[in-house]
């Protein structure tokens, strides 16, 4: 992992004819997701289109260059537990995976667009939350959640799908009421810094699985913040964009 001053951007070299992607076996819900409008940008996070969910998590577009904004939300309890989440095994990427809060995407919509203050990201968290764990949108609020930096990762899930994205990290620090969609979440559950690192253990030694992007920033960045939730502007870096 190394942390990069921005750089021009390359030019994005899609393939003119989209492969042919069967989804017939996949979860209706899911599928219809696919539809959505993800923000594509450059590898300094600029705007620079729109493309669909499915087009931004084909492999075959990712290779060639296919770049698109996303964020991961961490909350933490009174107690400083974190909440983390299990996949559903009805997603298309990283299915039954654990992984931090919520992880998604902001929409190339106007409220989500906005850039000032990570304000559209914000938001997309908030309508996130909601949407996969149930938390009521007045208690996720974007003005409680703390903006500290960005990631630049790329994995494959699979053959056909995968991730490339420059990732938003959102904390917050909060006692929420939470009823996930199932569709959304196997499972989830509160842990210490403890049970999360018996929890890395475990997936080195292939007994359960970790997202990528919660993996890497679980390994890099986590625990320092996690000791620090109410100093957290200390490290709140807006300029850099961590390339992992």
């Amino acid at each position: 992992m190394s942390c990069l001053k921005p750089y021009a951007a390359r030019k994005l070299q899609c393939a003119a004819t989209m492969p042919v992607i069967n989804t017939d076996n996949l979860d209706e819900k899911q599928v219809q997701l696919l539809s959505e409008m993800c923000i594509l940008i450059d590898e300094n996070d600029r705007k620079i289109g729109a493309d669909t969910k499915k087009n931004c998590h084909l492999n075959s577009n990712i290779d060639n260059g296919l770049l698109h904004r996303a964020f991961s939300v961490f909350i933490f309890n009174s107690e400083e537990k974190l909440l983390l989440q299990q996949r559903s095994d009805a997603k298309i990427t990283f299915p039954g995976c654990f992984t931090n809060t919520c992880c998604s995407h902001p929409l190339h919509t106007a409220s989500e667009l906005e850039e000032k203050d990570a304000i559209g990201v914000r938001r997309a968290a908030q309508r996130r939350l909601k949407a996969e764990l149930g938390i009521p949108m007045e208690q996720v609020t974007p003005d409680e959640m703390t903006y500290l930096t960005r990631i630049h990762y790329k994995a494959q899930s699979d053959g056909v799908w995968g991730e490339h994205e420059i990732d938003y990290i959102l904390f917050m620090q909060k006692d929420v009421e939470v009823n996930p969609d199932p569709n959304e979440i196997k499972s989830h559950c509160y842990v210490t810094k403890e049970q999360l690192k018996e929890m890395l253990e475990k997936a080195k030694r292939k007994e359960l699985e970790i997202t990528p992007w919660f993996s890497l920033i679980a390994e890099t960045f986590l625990f320092k913040w996690w000791d620090n939730l109410s100093n957290l502007k200390q490290f709140m870096d807006h300029d850099c964009i961590h390339r992992m």
